[in-house]
């Protein structure tokens, strides 16, 4: 059966552990001259994207190409879809070419899911963001980072750290994907945003919601600051933006209420002076570049154990027995590393 990765609530602890593990190995080759793997060499990796992108389709091409994989970057714009190709075309003339894994972006919530469930892909289905639902691998590479800076002990979780995540949680997917992954790593999460921004529906969330930032400040491990998503309001959701940022952004004396060892957090573009000053965004508190660079190794992580990695796979579905070249190990031989 299909292995993919389309939502972060289906991982369990032990799956978001092993990723998080094997991103740790990942990491340690970046640092080496040589940072090719062989794993996942003859494997065709496609990154379908529909929505614009740097980050990260950058970084999901950077992982793909440290596993040896080929890549072919789809752009919506300038392609058949611009001329009203379906989703369905576009997937059987991928499977046509023998794409071993898609990673979509796409602006319809669920349309990874469909992508996944369809039989339109024989391969590996990874979700880079859909719509206002989900971004599972943002997720996993912000808690890579908070377990770097917080725990610094491989095969642990995040039991008992409290993370407030604040800001638009009305269109963040990435809040979303966080609030499953961090609670499942056990982790207490916290929302902080204005009424108008919080979700119908989140009290069924697994977390606590405040509208006073304030107030939380004092006992968060980490703060991660979201984007607001101006792009995707057709109505006014606050005042103003000098009244936003007074509530709801994160200066220097905000910040100084932290705890020493907490760190801010923010998955980027950032509006600096509306939900994070360039002080706090510059501050050695800051992990946002640490998460870009993160991003590429969890990234890796992930295609590792969907394609060329030992069981237990990141899973939505019951994984296929381990072929010899799925079965490759995470170290490889000095002989591959050269190569």
């Amino acid at each position: 059966m299909k292995r993919h990765l389309i939502s972060a609530s289906d991982l369990t602890r032990d799956d978001a552990v092993l990723v998080l593990d094997t991103a740790e190995e990942m990491a340690r080759f970046a640092d080496r001259p040589i940072k090719k793997l062989p794993t996942l060499r003859g494997r065709t990796i496609v990154n379908l994207f529909f929505e614009d992108s740097t980050r990260t389709r950058i970084s999901f091409e950077a992982a793909a190409k440290r596993l040896s994989a080929d890549v072919i970057n789809f752009s919506a714009k300038g392609s058949s879809v611009s001329k009203g190709e379906s989703l369905k075309d576009t997937a059987l003339t991928l499977e046509a070419m023998g794409a071993d894994a898609v990673v979509i972006r796409h602006g319809e919530s669920g349309a990874p899911h469909r992508l996944a469930t369809s039989g339109w892909i024989g391969g590996s289905v990874i979700n880079a963001g859909d719509g206002t639902h989900e971004h599972p691998t943002q997720a996993l590479l912000d808690a890579f980072t908070m377990r770097r800076r917080l725990v610094g002990e491989e095969g642990a979780d995040l039991a008992g750290k409290r993370i407030t995540i604040v800001g638009d949680i009305l269109h963040s997917r990435v809040a979303r994907s966080n609030v499953h992954l961090l609670s499942t790593l056990g982790a207490h999460v916290t929302l902080v945003a204005p009424p108008t921004l919080v979700p119908f529906g989140v009290e069924s969330w697994p977390c606590e919601v405040s509208y006073d930032l304030d107030a939380v400040l004092a006992k968060s491990d980490a703060v991660m600051m979201l984007r607001v998503q101006r792009e995707r309001m057709n109505a006014a959701f606050f005042p103003t933006e000098r009244e936003y940022a007074r509530r709801y952004g994160l200066d220097g004396e905000r910040m100084a209420r932290m705890p020493d060892h907490a760190i801010v957090m923010h998955p980027g573009p950032m509006n600096r002076g509306m939900e994070i000053t360039a002080q706090v965004a510059d501050s050695p508190r800051c992990t946002a570049v640490e998460q870009v660079a993160n991003g590429v190794s969890t990234r890796m992580a992930v295609m590792y154990l969907l394609l060329g990695g030992a069981e237990p796979a990141v899973t939505t579905h019951q994984a296929p027995a381990a072929t010899p070249e799925r079965g490759a190990q995470v170290r490889p031989s000095t002989a591959e590393e050269n190569n």
